[in-house]
């Protein structure tokens, strides 16, 4: 689940909670599903938050050419 996707279950969670009138859907509590997608939104958007500031270091090492290897030119 992405940051985005846990936006969009807070969006319809609090929808369904809040500004649909109670009763619409007969056999099912929308406040109480509402408020479980807006909690199962949230631990998302945690987890999703905190596994993107995991970011992954690369070291990158750079190798100089050895003293014998380096050609001197002698000074006139």
């Amino acid at each position: 689940m992405r940051i985005g996707s846990s936006i969009a279950l807070i969006a319809i969670g609090a929808i369904l909670a809040f500004a649909l009138a109670p009763g619409i859907i007969p056999f099912l509590d929308q406040i109480l599903v509402g408020y479980i997608l807006m909690i199962v939104g949230v631990l998302g958007l945690i987890i999703s938050i905190a596994m993107s500031n995991r970011t992954r270091r690369t070291v990158v090492e750079r190798r100089t050419a050895p003293e014998a290897a380096i050609e001197r030119r002698p000074e006139v």
